[in-house]
């Protein structure tokens, strides 16, 4: 017999934690391999994390709600264990206090006095969203003021709204803002006039930003403030350059048109614009593959395995960009597949933890809500990324060997931004012409 150890997967180039929301198995239960274990969460996604082996838990390291680093064991389970006659667990597979307690001082000790489930008032166990718990870590909120604060949620949890004025309150009593100027998350706010705050760190002054009219101030929500602190990193990391072309894809869309029927019967799978995108983008990387790299200090790290994300915009409003995985070995109909199957897993919160890792250049389509040319954000450590505008059918002058002759065409703008370190606008202009190529060369007759 032997025991693995199960760790918390990363589920995202810039993801360095996760909170566990319900285990699905308890010590001495057993497990197959790709069974769910637990279900996870982060700020971006949820997740379930299914088993590497068949076998027993052995050992069950963190509790619901607790926040964990990513690469930490969670869990181990024993291969080949057996049930006694009985069929309750052998004492092997259940862990002792000690073992537990040891395992959950070294893990946790770091991140307290955040802690994700404490007493109510009832005795019974207090429930803390990601969300809140994240907050209360930030704003340095110790686990004695976060069980003062009286919860207005479901069951008397407290909410981003009970939170966030509880911060305001503390401040306020703190002599940080001394002026109705500042108001509550959500709260309108008219004929505002500048104020003069004390820092909270030195002795300057800091002027407030003057808000005049009929306005509404909104707070940021944790996530909201993620991606902006990502795109900022972004920003600072690379110096951005950005590119674009025109592309005549009449051909494209008119085969498109032409199979979409018989494709959806024969493989039960609509096919949509980005398979046919990641295509042209694959065969461009194959010949310019500095395009699927990034940048460690002075090395260019040139990544053989091809890995395109899809950015994908939630329900939520939010975003998420899943990977298509070694992506120049697989056929239209196995892209079509791919990116119909991680559409779907992200839109319904069932992306697996693997799902979004992996990715060496990036595609967004801000055609979807109708802009025609878009100036996308490098998704670090990534060295490019490319967007694809709305379709839309223009007159344009073609040359025929009688003469030239105005036609109504296809024509879609795309773009590349690209971290001008290591590409420079001839090779970031080449690619982005040559993606261009492809999608306007595109065979009407295709076989599909």
């Amino acid at each position: 017999m032997s025991v693995v150890d199960l760790i918390m997967p990363k589920l995202g180039e810039s993801i360095m934690e996760a909170t566990i929301l319900k285990w699905h198995k308890k010590p001495g239960d057993k497990v197959a391999q790709d069974e769910t274990i637990l279900d996870i969460a982060t700020d971006k996604v949820d997740s379930e994390v299914p088993s590497t082996t068949e076998g027993v838990i052995e050992e069950i390291l963190f509790k619901e709600n607790d926040i964990v680093p990513i690469g930490t064991v969670i869990v181990r389970i024993r291969t080949g264990a057996e049930e006694n006659n009985n069929g309750t667990p052998s004492a092997s597979s259940t862990p002792t206090k000690p073992e537990y307690e040891e395992a959950k001082l070294v893990e946790e000790t770091p991140y307290q006095p955040v802690q994700t489930s404490i007493a109510s008032q009832n005795n019974g166990p207090r429930f803390y969203s990601p969300l809140v718990l994240n907050i209360a870590q930030s704003e340095g909120i110790s686990m004695t003021d976060l069980e003062k604060i009286p919860g207005t949620g479901q069951d008397g949890r407290v909410s981003k709204k009970d939170i966030l004025a509880f911060v305001e309150n503390r401040t306020n009593t703190s002599g940080h803002e001394t002026n109705t100027a500042l108001q509550t998350a959500a709260q309108p706010v008219q004929n505002q006039q500048a104020v003069v705050l004390s820092s909270e760190n030195n002795n300057e002054n800091k002027a407030v930003t003057t808000y005049t009219g009929n306005v509404e101030v909104i707070e940021m929500d944790r996530m909201r403030k993620l991606i902006a602190n990502h795109m900022v990193n972004s920003k600072h990391t690379s110096p951005h350059v950005t590119s674009f072309a025109e592309c005549d894809v009449t051909n494209l869309v008119l085969w498109r048109e032409k199979v979409k029927k018989d494709f959806e019967k024969r493989e039960g799978e609509k096919i949509t614009f980005t398979p046919l995108f990641i295509e042209a983008i694959v065969k461009c990387i194959k010949k310019y593959p500095w395009l699927s790299s990034s940048v460690d200090g002075d090395k260019i790290i040139v990544k053989k395995d091809i890995g395109i994300g899809m950015a994908t915009a939630l329900p939520s409003g939010n975003l998420i960009v899943p990977v298509i995985k070694n992506a120049d070995q697989l056929n239209l109909t196995g892209l079509c597949k791919q990116v119909n199957g991680l559409a779907n897993a992200a839109r319904s919160g069932k992306l697996k933890p693997d799902d979004t890792t992996g990715g060496t250049f990036t595609l967004t389509n801000v055609g979807t809500f109708g802009s025609i040319m878009g100036t996308p954000i490098i998704n670090q450590p990534q060295v490019a990324i490319m967007a694809v505008g709305a379709i839309k059918k223009r007159p344009m002058v073609l040359e025929t060997p009688q003469g030239d002759v105005i036609a109504i065409r296809h024509m879609m703008y795309i773009s590349l931004s690209y971290d001008h370190r290591i590409i420079d606008g001839a090779l970031g202009s080449t690619f982005l012409n040559a993606v261009s190529k492809e999608l306007e060369n595109f065979d009407i007759n295709r076989p599909m």
